[in-house]
């Protein structure tokens, strides 16, 4: 039974803890630095609390170290993943991480060169499940001319005018909101702006509008720089949605004040558990010749881990951490140095007991090319 330190007790970390605990292959130790939250936390076998500053990173060497901790899972807010990095190399740990942040994941990658364990960061569901998805399509072209990644986390009800509501992290909404994007376009790799390349699109019917958000793309520009003319992730919204944060943001000015933005969005937005996950994935290139398009598009909701009810956004994120998580302790992947996620074969993440999440009905055993795809 391996050990995992696993820091931060919030709506993901909790879920994580779940389902790790859930295949009695793992014994959890969640760490957060709120003894109130963790005592909320529901009682698991083989889970198990600590209160430990997250922040402090000799507290966390230590700890991982005591524990002998085959991996330090970091569900924290994205400033404190670095120093967690820092913390699980120098206690010989691997080290797992959701960060959307492209600076953070800069410096974990720096951290990994020449690291003797495994650093694999941006896992979860965009980036991560995505850009699985996304290496696995690029994989299937002679030449790629466009690779076009769609990401929503929305509520299936939506009763607000901006038609969101708050199903993870309020910081992570606002980073992706207000950090430059990054982008290949014309075969050059550029920065764009967030909230602007705003677009319309439907999906089984319902309309959505679809704009540039941070960091979904992960590390798929350095690995498809060369390879591929235009490359591009926008969060999907309802209609109406983009207007109303790009005037809080710009207009207002809130930009320059993230504190008060996320008091009025915390102050204003619901909690939800009634929430879908939307991810839509267009590849076009050449292959034999031809000019060809795939896409993969796929629908999540919630589902019941345990006593617990876990929603969609939690159980994509949730799961797409323990997947990798999984292949990692399993010998799938890597044991050292800096591992991306659109270097995991899409097979083997969706064969995997909490791969599975991602399988579409249409494909619910993925073929040996590892195939989830709507042409």
């Amino acid at each position: 039974m391996k050990t995992i330190l696993l820091l931060g007790d919030g709506k993901i970390g909790g879920a994580i803890a779940a389902l790790l605990a859930d295949t009695g292959d793992y014994r959890v130790v969640v760490a957060d630095r709120d003894a109130a939250a963790l005592a909320r936390l529901a009682p698991q076998p083989r889970v198990t609390t600590r209160v430990l500053d997250a922040a402090d990173e000799a507290a966390v060497t230590a700890a991982a170290a005591g524990l002998g901790a085959f991996a330090v899972v970091s569900a924290c807010p994205f400033h404190l993943t670095v120093g967690i990095a820092r913390a699980a190399k120098a206690a010989g740990a691997h080290m797992l991480d959701l960060t959307e942040d492209v600076a953070s994941t800069a410096a974990v990658t720096a951290l990994a060169e020449g690291a003797e364990t495994a650093f694999i960061p941006q896992c979860g569901l965009a980036p991560g499940y995505i850009s699985i998805a996304a290496g696995d399509l690029a994989r299937r072209f002679d030449e790629l001319e466009s690779l076009r990644l769609r990401v929503g986390a929305l509520p299936r009800y939506p009763a607000n005018a901006l038609k969101y509501a708050l199903t993870w992290s309020t910081a992570g909404v606002i980073n992706e909101y207000c950090q430059p994007c990054d982008a290949i376009v014309d075969g050059r790799r550029v920065k764009t702006h967030a909230l602007e390349g705003l677009e319309s699109l439907t999906l089984d019917g319902v309309d959505y509008e679809a704009f540039n958000t941070s960091g979904g793309l992960g590390t798929l520009c350095d690995s498809l720089a060369g390879k591929v003319r235009d490359l591009d992730y926008r969060s999907i919204r309802y209609p109406g949605h983009r207007d109303i944060m790009k005037l809080l943001i710009d207009d207002l000015g809130l930009r320059k004040r993230t504190d008060l933005l996320a008091q009025v969005l915390e102050g204003a937005l619901p909690n939800t558990d009634q929430d879908v996950v939307l991810v839509s994935v267009s590849a076009t290139g050449r292959r034999d010749g031809r000019l060809t398009q795939e896409s993969l598009v796929n629908r999540i909701h919630g589902r019941r881990v345990g006593d617990r009810w876990v929603n969609a956004i939690q159980i994509t994120t949730a799961s797409g951490l323990c997947a990798v998580l999984d292949l990692l302790a399993q010998g799938h992947l890597p044991g050292r140095g800096l591992v991306r996620q659109e270097d995991i074969a899409m097979s083997d993440f969706l064969r995997n007991r909490f791969g599975a999440t991602f399988r579409t009905t249409d494909d619910p055993i993925p073929d040996s090319d590892g195939l989830l795809k709507v042409a």
